[in-house]
């Protein structure tokens, strides 16, 4: 869990910097979405993540956000009508974002 300081850190880098951001309709999150973001999550910390209305129109769409951070073992840190901002830390990339205590 990050804290609320360290989610403005991040936005700012967010709103900054190239983020990938991907796309998720009807198919919503089959094993082949998870495994394409958490290779994703090899070269980047941050992924935004849209939600077709057809991905939403069958479920609670924070049902599905929960589902999906916890399918990744990601942190939320914002959520902006249908998109989502994720971030999971890996120390091993050289651009590798080091959160403020």
């Amino acid at each position: 869990m990050i804290s609320s300081k360290n989610k403005q850190q991040l936005k700012k880098i967010a709103h900054s910097s190239e983020v990938l951001k991907v796309n998720i309709g009807k198919e919503l999150l089959n094993k082949q979405v998870i495994y394409n973001l958490n290779n994703a999550f090899n070269t980047r910390e941050l992924i935004k993540v849209s939600f077709l209305k057809s991905a939403i129109e069958s479920g609670d769409k924070n049902a599905i956000i929960l589902d999906l951070s916890s399918a990744l073992n990601c942190d939320i840190v914002q959520i902006i009508g249908n998109t989502v901002l994720l971030y999971k830390p890996n120390p091993k990339l050289k651009d590798h974002i080091i959160l403020e205590k």
